[in-house]
Parts: C-alpha cells; structure tokens; sequence
C-alpha cells in the first residue's frame, strides 16, 4: 500500500520491528536510576554491540601493552531494557546511546559519549594506537569514515533486513547496494596495505572492525551470504588478522549477553574476570 506522509508528523503509534518500544521523538530520562562506580580510573556504561566492542577492544588493547593507567570497569547497559533512558545514564550520555564513558582519572571526572570520541581520547591520553605523526590526517580521516558510512550499515541495512516488522524491497535494495559499496571502498584500500594507514594498527581499523570486519566474519544481522562477504578477499585477511589479536577476543566478550556463554562476561572488572566470570561459569548469577 502506498504511503503518503502527512502535512505534520505526530507520535501517535509505535512504528513497529524490533526497538519498537524503545523508539521515541524525545530526549531525556524516563526514569532515575544512579550508575554503579567501581574503583578504576575509567568508568565505562555499554554493551557488546559493534559501538561498544571498539571501546573495549581499545581498553584490552592498551592493557595489553602494559598501559596499567587504562584500567577500567565496565558496566552493563541492556538497551533492549532501556537501561540508556535512566537519568544517571543520560547525564552521562544526553544522547541516550551505548557506550558512555566517565574518565575519574584526573581530580575531576570528566564525560566522553559517542564511540569515536571515546577511542580518540583514550588514543591521545595515552599516545597509543594513534599511527605515525605523518599519517594522522589518512588515520583520521578512516575513522570518521566509519562513523559516517556504519549508520547505512546498522540503522539502515540492519534494520530493514533483519528488524523491519516485515521485508520491504526497496529499502532493503538500497542499503545493501550502499553497504556492498562500502565494502568494496575497504577492499580497494586493503589491496595494498596490511592496516588502514599503512602498517600501523590503529584506533581507525579497531572502529571499522567492529562493523565490517565482524560483517565480514559473518557475525553481523545473519547477512554473511546475502552479501556475499567472502567475495571481498582484502576485507577477509584484515578481519581475520585482527579477530586473532587476543585483546581483541577479549574485547568481544565484554559487556557481551548474546551468543555462546563462553563468550559472555556481561562486566568487566578485573582481567582475572575473563578466566572466572563469563556466562559457562557463572550461569544467570
């Protein structure tokens, strides 16, 4: 049936799939909850969607190299909950999305929201992960592309093709054709060099790994053989190469309550917790 929108739009229903009840034209909280603090210089509110994994991924990464100061707790938000709509959680992030980040590190405690925020900060607080000086504009110029191209990926693909209340053909066809170009955009790029930026593993190839290179595992929306994923030879070795680097499995399991119990500790606050307190473990407790 044929839509016509009206001469004014007003929130009369829900819209329908799969965040339905979350979804609403307004900020602010609806609800007052006060968030958890642990005892680490960094605070941090999310969960183990892509958004989320850069972060912690950045945080095992950094702890991997022997970086102690980046110890963190991380505390876990289920957005299918609404947990993001509690006003301490808002006060943090007015914007209401995962991850959010509270750095207690200084004698003030400072907020940082939207994930490529958060990588940036933690990359120049501790000068790591952030390339060569020479090649900081093509580093950073990756990771605001990730952050304006992974909307069409997850608000736009993901959605109709996996949270839509039913197929429909023509926003389906449309983000995939534009998802299909952003993967051969990486393809391209990843012909000739082993990161992003050249040889230097970055705060750039953590963020689109999170999307695309999982999307090229086959972990994202069910939607590895729509797209024909493996088609992407380039994608694949960089993904894979990454999706090795232990830090980065730990940074997966983090805030994680999907998949293989093995792979879930919903929160992190010690690294003895990887060995002591994921799902297969702990169970519901």
């Amino acid at each position: 049936m044929a839509y016509t929108p009206p001469e004014i739009w007003t929130w009369d229903a829900e819209s329908g799939g799969t965040w339905a009840k979350l979804n609403r034209p307004i900020a602010g909280p609806t609800h007052d909850t006060d968030l958890p603090v642990g005892e680490h210089p960094f605070q941090l509110y999310s969960l183990a969607t892509p958004n989320g994994v850069k972060v912690t991924v950045l945080f095992e990464e950094l702890l991997a190299t022997g970086v102690t100061d980046a110890e963190y707790d991380a505390w876990l938000i289920r957005i299918q909950e609404g947990d993001q709509f509690g006003s301490g959680f808002v006060e943090v992030n007015p914007n209401s999305k995962i991850p959010a980040l509270m750095d207690r590190s200084g004698p003030e405690p400072v907020r940082i929201f939207e994930s490529g925020a958060i990588l940036l900060h933690l990359a120049e607080k501790f000068d790591s992960f952030l390339g060569a000086p020479a090649n900081r504009p093509e580093m950073l110029s990756w990771l605001f592309w990730q952050m304006g191209s992974a909307p069409y990926l997850g608000g736009g693909f993901g959605h109709f093709y996996a949270y839509a209340p039913e197929p429909m053909e023509y926003p389906i066809n449309r983000f995939t054709m534009e998802v299909k170009r952003q993967l051969d955009v990486l393809n391209r790029t990843l012909a000739d060099r082993r990161y992003l930026t050249g040889e230097d593993y970055t705060i750039a190839d953590m963020a689109n790994w999170a999307w695309y290179g999982q999307l090229a595992l086959g972990r994202q929306y069910g939607a590895g053989t729509f797209l024909q994923v493996d088609t992407y030879e380039h994608v694949q070795r960089w993904a894979k190469e990454i999706d090795a680097r232990p830090a980065v499995q730990r940074g997966r399991m983090v805030n994680r309550t999907f998949g293989e119990p093995e792979m879930q500790l919903h929160e992190r606050h010690d690294a003895s917790d990887f060995d002591t307190k994921t799902q297969d473990k702990v169970g519901d407790a």
